[in-house]
């Protein structure tokens, strides 16, 4: 009896020796037995049986109790699997000091209902009485593991999982210095997201149930000299909070363009002639995330799906966006490069006051987002960047995970500037710019997240009231590409985002030192090789010519 106390294992090999000499002794045939065999029990049998099966109960505790100390979990029971409970016949089975015990395992008492008492999963342990190391049943031990919704919003009792904070690194500045984000459970009820605001000292602004990753977000606001990153500690020491974060800032990513000579000479770059003789988009639901579109532009004209102002602040059609969009779906006087494509037109950003630059917040591009995959996009042009956001990390994993091609700017925070994101995400195909000579827009950020590059500087483009416009910069790249996605996914709309991603760089055009690199990834995107490379059948090996000699 291996692992069991001595005492046990002296008690019970006795108690197997008795049991197997008190059967074999009253082995006899039986009539309609043909060659088999009846036991009769010994008359004091069945009471061994149960004591000794009362012993072994209480061995397995013992045993139980020496092996958790050493990283040894108790055994797992299928349910209607082990020793029967004999307390209907005998009464109930003595405890604590009326058997032996050894000071560890406790007595008989301990033989309860275990289903769900070992699933160390939250929320999954039932309501069955908890067995502990000293025999005392610990219920309320058992309803600490299990209650993790917290729907009053007192916090949790007892450790906590540890997760990742989410507190601003040091020097980062672009969020709003006055905000903070909090993810909370859904169930949690007015009166509990009262207690725990006043717990705070906060002011709830608004809230948005991001429906991408399943996550209720609370904008609150703070009204005295606290930093952001001490109510976030504050937050996160609260058990009943899933999240906080700043409610982080983004930019558009244009600088000024001057007038060029050939207007148009992304068609050429991109090879767009050659790939619209076979794709251009068609119907494919492109999403733009930008500062708002004038959808009235004629250059628009039946190719804006659906609107949706994720600012809830009514303004003027943007530059940005209105430009962002003409290079993807132009398709009058101008050409973009998926003429054919279907626009969700997304108001995210909102004037700053300074100069053409505008801006929005974390919970206003997951808003964006969440919209955009539930519209039914298939690729998300995201031309903006700022700091890394831990929650919307989350939001793009979910999108690409539903088949959405996430395509963003780089930046043009110049050379020696850290990665910005979106477009650093891992799930987003990160585009820089180059101008007409195929040389780097001087101000574009680089990485080795740098996928591929796209013209990107002096592009004609629509703007606002039926105008045009001269753009550069990281953006209007970033929508070439998106209007090549399109194509591709016209030409194969069952491509996962991980086949567009290999499309787009196996066709690229090489610039700059050999290979791969930081300034222009793959190298210049190629409309033309990216939609022949899934259309062109495979070569077939030439025939060769065989002579019968005579």
């Amino acid at each position: 009896m291996a692992g069991l106390p001595e005492q046990y294992g002296m008690e019970l090999t006795k108690w197997r020796s008795n049991l197997h000499t008190g059967m074999c002794r009253t082995r006899q045939n039986k009539r309609g037995h043909k060659g088999g065999s009846v036991l009769a029990h010994h008359p004091n049998q069945l009471a061994h049986f149960a004591f000794c099966t009362t012993l072994l109960l209480a061995a397995l505790g013992a045993s139980e109790a020496q092996a958790e100390p050493k990283g040894r979990g108790p055994p797992s029971f299928s349910p209607g699997i082990g020793p029967p409970s004999f307390s209907s016949a005998f009464g109930s089975p003595a405890s604590g000091p009326d058997l032996p015990g050894g000071g560890a395992g406790g007595g008989a008492g301990n033989a309860v209902p275990i289903e769900g008492l070992y699933d160390r999963k939250r929320d999954a342990v039932s309501d069955t009485v908890r067995r502990t190391p000293h025999g005392s049943n610990d219920r309320q031990a058992a309803e600490r593991i299990g209650d993790t919704k917290d729907q009053l919003g007192k916090g949790l009792p007892g450790p906590q999982p540890s997760r990742p904070s989410r507190v601003p690194p040091a020097g980062e500045q672009r969020f709003v210095a006055s905000e903070v984000l909090v993810a909370l459970p859904s169930n949690f009820t007015p009166q509990a997201l009262d207690a725990l605001a006043r717990r705070h000292r906060l002011v709830r602004v608004e809230s948005q149930a991001i429906g991408l990753t399943g996550t209720t977000f609370h904008r609150w606001q703070i009204t005295d000299q606290r930093s952001v990153a001490d109510i976030i500690r504050a937050l996160e020491a609260d058990t009943g909070v899933r999240a906080a974060q700043p409610n982080y800032r983004f930019t558009l990513q244009q600088t000024q363009g001057r007038a060029a000579g050939d207007y148009q000479y992304a068609l050429e770059k991109l090879r767009l002639p050659e790939a619209h003789q076979l794709v251009t988009g068609d119907s494919v639901l492109v999403a733009v995330i930008d500062n708002g579109i004038d959808t009235a532009h004629p250059e628009f004209a039946a190719r804006i799906a659906r609107s949706f102002d994720a600012t809830e602040r009514p303004q003027p059609p943007g530059h940005h966006g209105t430009g962002i969009t003409g290079a993807i779906a132009a398709h009058v006087l101008l050409t973009g490069v998926a003429p054919a494509a279907r626009i969700l037109a997304i108001r995210a950003f909102t004037p700053t006051g300074k100069g053409d630059e505008a801006a929005s917040t974390s919970l206003t591009v997951l808003k964006s987002i969440d919209w955009a995959v539930s519209n039914g996009a298939r690729v998300i042009n995201m031309s903006f960047a700022g700091p890394r956001d831990p929650e919307l990390a989350l939001a793009l994993a979910a999108a690409a995970k539903k088949g959405v091609v996430l395509v963003a700017a780089a930046g043009n925070a110049g050379p020696k500037a850290a990665p910005l994101y979106p477009a650093a995400d891992p799930n987003v195909i990160a585009v820089t710019a180059t101008d007409p000579d195929d040389k780097l827009l001087v101000r574009a950020s680089r990485g080795h997240h740098i996928a591929v590059a796209a013209p990107g500087v002096n592009i004609l483009a629509p703007a606002p009231s039926g105008t045009y416009q001269i753009m550069t910069g990281t953006s209007v790249a970033a929508a070439q590409v998106s209007g090549i996605v399109a194509l591709l996914l016209e030409a194969k709309p069952d491509l996962t985002p991980q086949a567009v991603r290999k499309a787009l760089l196996a066709s690229a055009r090489d610039l700059g030192p050999k290979g791969r690199d930081d300034q222009f990834g793959a190298g210049l995107a190629d409309a033309y090789g990216a939609v022949q490379s899934l259309t062109a059948s495979p070569a077939r090996a030439p025939v060769a010519n065989v002579s019968t000699g005579r």
